[in-house]
């Protein structure tokens, strides 16, 4: 028998992700007691059971019992079950808003304002940070991308990796994204914006990406770029960063950046780890 745990803080997608498991074949059951998880999936292994892969959702709101799950993992293990834990993360800044959208409690709420119980649930949940298998920071994925992660790890069966790359094209006049963690500047290329039959459209156009990337400084350009990249990415996995923002900028964000951006996309699609391209400004210009 399989069995996932999904865990991780209030309001990082893990009622999504029990809807995406369900959907793609397991058994799942939220906010079980973690008393009875061993229990469970002694019966559920019962020779008049079928299933063969369950998901559990387990998080802040078992309360105290929460002391008691580490001891409880290491009972399912030596019991013989194969066990994966996936943990949603995401930043405090976009859990806050989250819950101001949703106008939902926190499961702390009583004990102080949003962003104090959110840290307070981060260290208590740290241990099982620690012992899981996939860490997902949901903190700019769509629904239909975090599916596709959960879809590479148990429908794909593709090698999965913690980090998830974002690659932001923007435009410097509108400010450089405050959750970048690099940043490029690719002023120095040819600019469409001077030529009138380029000027209204944008890098997602044929026609100016074409006329951003042929030339050989933005060939050269992307080489090195993606060379760095390619450098830089193992050694955040190995710092144990989760979620890498590259901001690509240019002037206005709507034609040299984007067309870097989306080029640099195609490059690190082809790598292991999930990647996502936002153009933050390109309906700006």
């Amino acid at each position: 028998m399989k069995v996932v745990i999904v865990t991780g803080m209030s309001g990082a997608g893990r009622s999504s992700v029990l809807k995406m498991l369900e959907d793609s074949g397991f058994f799942c059951v939220d906010n079980i007691p973690v008393a009875l998880v061993l229990k469970f999936l002694q019966l559920s292994g019962d020779k008049n059971s079928d299933f063969s892969r369950i998901a559990l959702g387990i998080d802040i709101r078992s309360g105290i019992a929460l002391n008691d799950l580490d001891d409880v993992l290491d009972g399912i293990k030596l019991q013989g079950y194969e066990v994966q834990i996936i943990y949603l993360d995401a930043s405090t800044p976009v859990l806050v808003k989250r819950y101001k959208e949703t106008r939902r409690n926190h499961p702390l709420a009583k004990e102080g304002r949003v962003d104090e119980v959110i840290e307070t649930e981060r260290k208590r949940l740290e241990f099982l940070k620690d012992r899981a298998d996939y860490i997902i920071d949901t903190s700019t994925l769509l629904v239909r991308e975090l599916k596709e992660e959960i879809d590479k790890i148990f429908v794909s069966n593709k090698e999965f990796n913690n980090l998830f790359v974002t690659i932001v094209s923007f435009g410097f006049k509108y400010g450089i994204p405050a959750d970048a963690d690099l940043v490029f500047d690719v002023r120095f290329l040819p600019n469409p914006y001077y030529i009138p039959e380029l000027k209204p459209k944008s890098g997602n156009d044929k026609e100016v990406f074409d006329y951003v990337m042929n030339n050989d400084m933005a060939k050269e350009f992307m080489v090195k770029l993606e060379d760095m990249c390619k450098f830089l990415i193992p050694k955040y996995v190995k710092e144990g960063k989760y979620q890498l923002v590259i901001g690509i900028g240019c002037t206005g964000g709507k034609h040299r950046s984007v067309s870097i951006a989306n080029s640099l996309y195609e490059k690190l699609q082809q790598t292991d780890y999930g990647v996502k391209v936002d153009h933050r400004d390109v309906s700006k210009g």
